[in-house]
């Protein structure tokens, strides 16, 4: 949506070179850009997978916007990467941790490289999160503004037809899935093959005609892209130009995110709940706002009132497919308490499937950044943050 096509020459013979290269390199894997032109889909699916691992405890500098470090501890974060780089974890394409301000540890496995952004996932929302923070803080939007109906914003819809209860779904309820919107994944897709149907603020009123009822009883938890989208129409509806614009000028540009990938959705808005490729590197950035609430180099981007709000406990998280019991969720950021020894640690978590994750620690002034290739395996990686990689940031008494 928002980035130019990614480039890329003679891809399959390039990654091939690339993969032996590395093999004996002490740089970073990058993929090599050019004038010819590929779409970002085709350089993934053409992405060959790295024959030997990458792993640097003193990270180069790189003119991102990161400042890098040294990791005092490197052997047990090294053992850890010469594990996952052995097969004896999850399905990691990398491992990036940022402590007290700096870099201090970069790793690629498999399919990671340091300029090629990776599919987020659901950590997408994360990032729609930190937009609404955003028009908060520029005063687009107030957080009183949030308890009001989404239909006072959506000033386009058609109020006849509606089902019962839309006028009662809220910012606050679409920020923390409990919209009460109920509607059929079968049925969505029927709907959503319609072009007339789902254009700007006509999506909003698809699901507010074809919902079930929304009641008391319905707007719990229930995890749905239709929550975020609805989101994502009252932003572009109370800013003064388009979302997209917003986003890029008012977030990415001031991160010094450029090699990115944000698609566009079906109503032509940004997508809100997934579809969204950052680099790891860049992940570290969204991590470190989220870390310093909401400042980046001194100023205030994110809203830190809506940030408390964002990472604190708004639903009670279920899942059918995971023990979601110890977490809370937010404005789509998880939390979770970590314990290391007998000292617990409040983690936010902007969390994709697939395991991409960003996960911020004011406490330990401490962000990590994991990118994968694996389902189900956010209690693995869980436990290894506990395990593997806290422990060797918390204070020695």
């Amino acid at each position: 949506m928002i980035n130019p096509t990614i480039k890329l020459t003679f891809i399959s013979f390039a990654l091939f070179i690339q993969a032996n290269l590395y093999a004996s390199s002490a740089k970073a894997p990058e993929i090599d850009l050019s004038e010819n032109t590929l779409s970002f889909r085709e350089v993934e699916r053409n992405l060959t997978k790295l024959e030997t691992s990458f792993y640097d405890s003193t990270p180069d500098k790189r003119n991102d916007g990161l400042t890098p470090g040294k990791l005092n501890d490197k052997a047990t974060i090294i053992a850890l990467a010469k594990e996952i780089a052995d097969g004896k974890h999850a399905a990691y394409d990398s491992l990036l941790i940022a402590h007290e301000g700096k870099l201090v540890f970069e790793s690629y496995y498999a399919y990671g490289r340091v300029n090629l952004p990776h599919y987020q996932a659901s950590a997408s929302k994360g990032y729609t999160s930190f937009a609404v923070g955003r028009a908060i803080q520029m005063g687009y939007l107030s957080m009183q503004d949030l308890h009001k109906p989404v239909l006072s914003f959506l000033k386009n819809i058609d109020r006849e037809n509606l089902v019962t209860g839309v006028d009662k779904i809220t910012l606050d309820h679409t920020l923390s899935m409990r919209s009460g919107l109920r509607i059929s994944r079968e049925k969505q897709q029927e709907l959503l093959k319609d072009p007339d149907q789902v254009k700007g603020q006509k999506l909003a009123q698809t699901y507010f005609s074809h919902s079930t009822p929304v009641t008391g009883e319905s707007q719990i938890y229930h995890y749905q892209s239709m929550d975020p989208q609805i989101t994502m129409l009252v932003l572009d509806a109370v800013l003064p130009g388009a979302a997209k614009d917003f986003i890029k000028k008012e977030l990415l540009d001031k991160l010094g995110i450029n090699q990115y990938y944000w698609k566009e959705s079906v109503n032509g808005l940004p997508e809100a709940a997934s579809s969204t490729n950052m680099t790891s590197r860049d992940m570290i950035k969204w991590g470190t706002l989220l870390k310093n609430k909401g400042k980046w180099q001194g100023e205030q981007l994110i809203s830190e009132a809506f940030l408390n709000q964002a990472t604190g406990s708004v639903a009670t998280p279920t899942d059918d497919e995971f023990d979601y019991s110890g977490y809370k969720y937010g404005y789509y950021f998880w939390g979770k308490s970590l314990k290391v020894v007998n000292q617990e640690y409040e983690a936010a978590i902007a969390w994709g499937g697939g395991t991409q994750m960003v996960i911020a620690i004011d406490e330990l002034n401490l962000v990590v950044a994991l990118t994968a290739r694996a389902r189900n395996a956010g209690k693995e990686t869980i436990e290894m943050l506990e395990q593997r990689i806290l422990p060797t940031f918390v204070p020695s008494d």
